[in-house]
C-alpha cells in the first residue's frame, strides 16, 4: 500500500542517516476505504493526491513544532511516499481522518518510493502559513486562508537517489 508520511528536511536527514523512518507507530495518509467512500467520484490518482495533501498539511505542523522546540527547520513541506505491506497499516475510524493510517512498524529506506518537497519559491507562503497556524487553529478565517495558501504550491517529486541533494 502507498502511504504518505509527513516529514521535514531535518527529519529526512535523520531518515537518511538511520536508514529508516521510525520509530513506530507512524501516522501517515493513504487511500483508505473511508476516503474512497467519501470521495466516490475520484479515481485512484485523485485519491492519492488527497492523501498527499493531508500529509503536506501535517508536514506544515511538523515545521511549526520543530521551530517551537528551537530546531532550525526550513520552511518547506516534505512528504515521503512509501510502499508498505497492508498488514502493517491500520486505518483510522474517525470520519474526520478519512485518509489517516497508522503504521505498526518502522519503514526501511528501501521502501521509500519518492520524496515530495516544496520548491524554494514556496518558502514565503510556507513561512506565512507556519506563522498563521496558531490563529487559524483558534478559528481566524484570515489565518486559515493564509494556511491554505501554502497548498497553492505543488510539491515537487524527487527520486530516492536525490535525497542526499535535498538534505545537503
Amino acid at each position: 500500500m502507498r502511504v504518505y508520511l509527513p516529514c521535514t528536511l531535518p527529519a529526512l536527514a535523520r531518515v537518511a542517516a538511520d536508514g529508516e523512518l521510525g520509530p513506530a507507530p507512524l501516522t501517515g495518509y493513504a487511500v483508505t476505504p473511508a476516503l474512497v467512500e467519501w470521495y466516490a467520484s475520484g479515481d485512484t490518482e485523485e485519491l492519492e493526491y488527497v492523501a498527499l495533501t493531508e500529509a503536506a498539511r501535517a508536514s506544515l505542523r511538523m515545521v511549526a513544532a520543530d521551530r517551537a522546540d528551537g530546531v532550525k527547520t526550513p520552511a518547506r513541506r516534505v512528504v515521503v511516499a512509501v510502499e508498505v505491506p497492508d498488514g502493517e497499516v491500520n486505518g483510522g475510524a474517525d470520519l474526520e481522518e478519512r485518509a489517516t493510517v497508522r503504521l505498526s512498524a518502522a519503514v526501511p529506506l528501501s521502501r521509500v518510493a519518492a520524496v515530495h518537497v516544496d520548491e524554494e519559491a514556496a518558502v514565503p507562503d510556507v513561512e506565512a502559513a507556519v506563522a498563521a497556524l496558531p490563529d487559524a487553529d483558534r478559528g481566524d478565517d484570515d489565518a486559515r486562508f493564509t494556511v491554505d495558501g501554502a497548498e497553492a504550491n505543488e510539491l515537487l517529486w524527487y527520486a530516492t537517489q536525490e535525497i542526499p541533494d535535498l538534505i545537503g
